[in-house]
Order: C-alpha cells, then structure tokens, then sequence
C-alpha cells in the first residue's frame, strides 16, 4: 500500500512537472508571436512599398522616353532634375546603401526574433557532428561563406547560395580527417531543370565513421570497470533542399533533413546467466535549415543569412537537448571591383561572418579568396573568439574539359589541444 502510495505521488509529480513545462514552452511561443508577426508584417509592406515604387519608376521612364523622343528640350529638363536629385555616382550608391540597409534591418529582426528560443539553451546541444565544417573551400575562408554564391555544398551552410548554379548537374564528394581518427563523408547533388527557371533543387548527404571504441561496465574489482568489448557509434544526415533566384539580386533556399545518431546498446543490468541486458541507444529527427542571398546592386557587395540545425528537443535517458542550432549573417565584396578589374582574369573575395550558435559564444569568421583567371584559387580565414582553430588556409583548380567543370578543392585547419591539424578534400563535376 505504501508502495502504491508513493508511486502515485510520484506520477502526480511527474505530471504537474510536465505541464509545468508544456506551460512555459507555451508562454515562450506567445511572447514571441507578435515580434514574428511584426517582422511578417514588415518584410511584407517593405516588399510591396519596393514592387510599388518600382512599378512607378518603371511607367515614369516609359513616359519620360516617349516624350524625349517628342520634344529634347524635355529630355534637358529630366536630366536637369536628376541632377537636382543628386543622381550622381554617389546619389546612386546613397540610394543601395539605404536598400541595403532595409534588407539588413529585416534580417537582424529575423535574427533577433529566432534567437529567443535559443539563448536559453547555450551549451545544451548534442548531436555536435552536425557542427563540423565539411566542404574545403568553407574551412579555408574562415566559414565566412554565408553571403557567397556556391555549389552544391551550399546546402551545408546557406542553400540559397546554389540558387544562381547554372550547370543542369552538379555533383560534389568529399572527406573530413577530423580528430581522434574520426572521418566525415559528405556529398551533395544539384539540378537546375530548364535553366533554373523553376529553381535548384539539391540533395545532401554526410556521416560519420568514429571507428570502434572500448565498453566497459563499473565493477567492484582493483580497475572499478571491467572491459565488456567494444562498440562502433555512427552517425549520419541526409536531406533535400530548394533554392531559387526571386529576382537578380534576392535569392532564398532551405532545406528539410533526417539526422540520425546511435550511440550503441548501453548495458543497463545483468542477468542471473552473467549475460548483459542492453538497450539501445538511438535517436533521429527532422531538421530544417533557411538562408537568404541579397545582391546591393553596388558592385559585388552582398548579405546573407541563414538559420540552420532548427528542431525539436531531444532526449537520452533522462537528460533533454537540441540540435546545434546557429544562426549567421554575413556580408562579403569582391574588393577589386572598386579599382574595376575583370572578374574573370582574377578576384579578391572578402567575407565576414557572425554567428551566434547555440553551443559556445558567439564569433567574427573573416576569410578572403583569391582567384586567378577563374582557375586557380588561394584561400584564407579566421575565427575570432575561437580557441580550437588556428589560421586556416587552402587552395582550389577548377577547369572546364571538353564542356565539363572539374574541380579539386583542399583545406589545413590547424587544431589546437595535442589534436593532429585536420584537413578537407573534395572532388566537384558539373556539366
């Protein structure tokens, strides 16, 4: 009777704690609700205001065209007041810069938005693999890649890169000598049907082989364990994304994923027999991911953002955790477009990024990439506030044979700890 009363005080604890819970999750949402709905409403006058004005302009250069063409001496009185307005040079770029400022505004408020359900959870994360870099030419540059176009391997960090792919094909592979001996695999497909007239749609692909490690078991023995064998924990994630050009400076992507991670059986007793009684060890979920690319019109200059790793909270045993969740803004220009240099005989791409993970502080990625006449490209980047990571660097060769892209790219990331440095190498074909 005793028994029974404490089990159902028990339940009854158990119970009041998980509507606990469940109320304050639900608190969480609703003060959180009319920021979503502000930052909806914004983005969405803000979009209208812009197809509006646009219309406008558009009819009004109509109408100015067919009456220059009637009268010059209106053609002299337009120009006149393009002057009066400022239309200079730096009348141009005054009227990109506030255009850039309103995306970047909207995006902060996304980003401000979507953080409240993350500050609460700093280093809580689990599934961390999810967190290794895996494409090269992001490792080189620091992980500043959130603001640049890309390949398929967009998918790994801001889908809306691989919008403007203009192969019908395109296939990335790839290895990670991570530390300790743990290798990551990854691939990533894309196609872009009819010229991407309907967008990209891309497939990705990564796991891990962290090779076989000891069990052991507590013991009342000299050792306090006692070695059982050995285990192999793996780990993996595939997902499909979707990344399409709105307009020839917007573009925005996404992607939907299935991770998975099996940590093995744990031996939870031991029977009569000596044998072990076990239970396994396995989670998996779905995840998203959503990025944006925005082009200023003012030379190369561009911004992203992409949130990644969003999902529900997991559980092992007894103790509750989310995915790696991080959310980046970046921003990156070609510099040599102010000294008007040929993109296509070579470039000086610099990007900067800011993170704010779920997991560990945030951090300042700057990165720049080098490339000579399209073929040849010498990278290099930086983490601040990143006590793991040294100077990383890297280097890629692509080419066109015969109407096909072949590309080869590397990284050397040093590792700090008495870890080995970890390095990157992928193989991309396109046609």
């Amino acid at each position: 009777m005793k028994t029974e009363t404490k089990m159902n005080k028990k339940c009854h604890s158990r119970t009041i704690q998980s509507r606990k819970r469940l109320l304050e999750a639900f608190e969480g949402v609703r003060s959180v609700i009319p920021e979503c709905f502000y930052a909806a409403q914004l983005f969405y006058m803000s979009m209208r205001h812009a197809t509006r004005r646009h219309r406008e302009s558009h009819a009004e250069q109509r109408k100015d065209s067919r009456l220059s063409r009637r009268d010059p001496a209106h053609l002299y009185k337009i120009i006149g007041a393009g002057r009066r307005a400022g239309m200079t040079k730096g009348g141009a770029f005054s009227i990109i810069f506030r255009r850039s400022l309103t995306v970047s505004a909207l995006v902060i408020a996304f980003f401000s938005v979507s953080s409240s359900f993350a500050q609460q959870k700093l280093a809580q994360a689990g599934m961390d693999f999810l967190n290794v870099t895996t494409d090269p030419r992001a490792e080189a540059m620091g992980e500043a890649v959130t603001s640049l176009d890309g390949n398929s391997n967009s998918m790994f960090f801001n889908t809306a890169g691989m919008a403007r792919i203009t192969n019908a094909a395109e296939i990335s592979v790839g290895q990670v000598d991570w530390i300790a001996g743990i290798k990551h695999f990854f691939a990533s497909a894309a196609f872009a049907p009819f010229s991407g007239e309907y967008g990209v749609i891309g497939f990705n692909f990564r796991s891990v082989n962290y090779g076989d490690l000891e069990e052991t078991i507590i013991a009342n023995n000299a050792q306090g364990f006692l070695d059982v064998g050995t285990f192999s924990p793996t780990a993996f994630s595939a997902g499909i994304g979707y990344a399409k050009a709105l307009s020839d400076k917007f573009s925005i992507g996404g992607n939907i994923n299935y991770v998975t991670q099996n940590l093995g059986a744990s031996i939870t007793n031991i029977n009569s027999d000596g044998s072990y009684v076990k239970t396994g060890e396995e989670l998996n979920v779905v995840s998203f991911d959503f990025g944006m690319l925005y082009r200023t019109g003012f030379k190369s200059l561009s911004f992203g953002m992409d949130v990644r790793n969003f999902a529900r909270e997991l559980k092992y045993v007894q103790e509750t955790f989310g995915l790696p969740l991080i959310f980046n803004l970046g921003i990156s220009m070609n510099v040599l477009d102010m000294w008007n240099i040929d993109s296509k005989s070579q470039s000086l791409t610099v990007a900067v990024d800011a993170t704010h993970p779920r997991d560990f502080p945030e951090q300042v990625n700057v990165g720049a990439e080098y490339t000579f006449m399209q073929i040849v490209s010498l990278r290099a980047g930086y983490m601040f506030n990143n006590n793991v990571y040294g100077i990383a660097g890297g280097v890629g060769v692509h080419e066109n044979i015969g109407g096909v892209n072949l590309g080869i790219d590397y990284s050397w990331t040093p590792f700090t700890g008495g870890f080995a440095n970890v390095q990157r190498l992928s193989f991309n074909v396109a046609y």
